[in-house]
């Protein structure tokens, strides 16, 4: 039987009792009210309003140029919409690397601001005080290691991360050193599968996997990659649940046909006196 109903609000505590269940957990991203209510009522666990939405909102090549009255603004629109998910906001880059009390002062503001339920930040043992500093204000944090797509230009490359068995063992040495820290949950993102098996099974806390096997205790995808927004992404962890872009083409051909033929609008489209 489930720990938690499709009606019951989720919170870090539930995703706990989850993993301790081997309930799988879903987490989808979302960035706007219309969609993100979509995921919510669909019985989503998690939404991540993602630094992604720099790649799928914004157009750019990578998620650096996000700031956080980007994120703030995007995460304000996902929690108009959310009943019942755990809103999860990342924390952009620039606002918690290196200066633990920027950090606190940036998740402080996205709570505030935004009504977040809880902050994402990338990395390990670089950025433990600013996770150990957020928790301080009682802000729940969640950690993401592996492929780290702020880090995108230290490593110059998107393929899978810690396949090498120093990056192996310092990203468990950094998962530990998270949960010890106080994080909920980590994120892994694109890595070897035994490796994340491993993760997994060491930690107490929910490991959610992005490209990193089917061993994790919940998994999450970028919305836009999973409906076929997004078509020029296509990674072997991504399936694509709908061909979105296509129908959307096609619908907008449509209208362009019926408008220019003069068949939109017809007789009972329209309002008489």
């Amino acid at each position: 039987m489930s720990v938690h109903s499709k009606a019951t609000k989720v919170t870090t505590h539930t995703l706990q009792e989850m993993k301790r269940a081997n309930e799988p957990i879903t987490m989808l991203t979302a960035y706007d009210y219309s969609l993100a209510r979509l995921v919510d009522a669909a019985g989503v666990d998690v939404i991540l309003v993602g630094d992604s939405a720099s790649n799928v909102m914004a157009g750019q090549v990578t998620t650096v140029p996000m700031t956080l009255d980007h994120m703030i603004y995007h995460a304000q629109c996902v929690q108009r919409a959310v009943d019942r998910a755990l809103i999860v906001v990342d924390m952009p880059f620039g606002t918690y690397q290196g200066n633990s009390r920027q950090a606190l002062e940036s998740a402080i503001r996205i709570m505030k601001e935004a009504e977040g339920h809880a902050v994402k930040l990338e990395g390990g043992s670089e950025i433990v005080e600013s996770v150990e500093r957020i928790l301080t204000a009682g802000i729940p944090v969640m950690g993401h290691l592996g492929l780290t797509p702020q880090s995108i230009y230290k490593f110059g490359t998107y393929t899978v991360r810690a396949k090498e068995d120093e990056e192996a063992e310092k990203l468990i040495e950094d998962a530990k050193l998270l949960e010890e820290a106080g994080c909920f949950a980590i994120v892994l993102e694109k890595i070897p599968k035994e490796l994340a098996q491993r993760v997994q099974s060491e930690l107490s806390i929910p490991v959610i996997g992005i490209g990193a096997g089917p061993h994790c205790d919940g998994q999450v995808l970028v919305l836009h990659d999973l409906l076929g927004i997004t078509m020029d992404f296509s990674p072997r962890f991504l399936r694509r649940y709908l061909n979105l872009a296509e129908e959307i083409d096609g619908a907008i051909r449509s209208y362009c046909e019926d408008v220019r033929s003069g068949d939109f609008p017809n007789e009972s489209e329209s309002y008489t006196s």
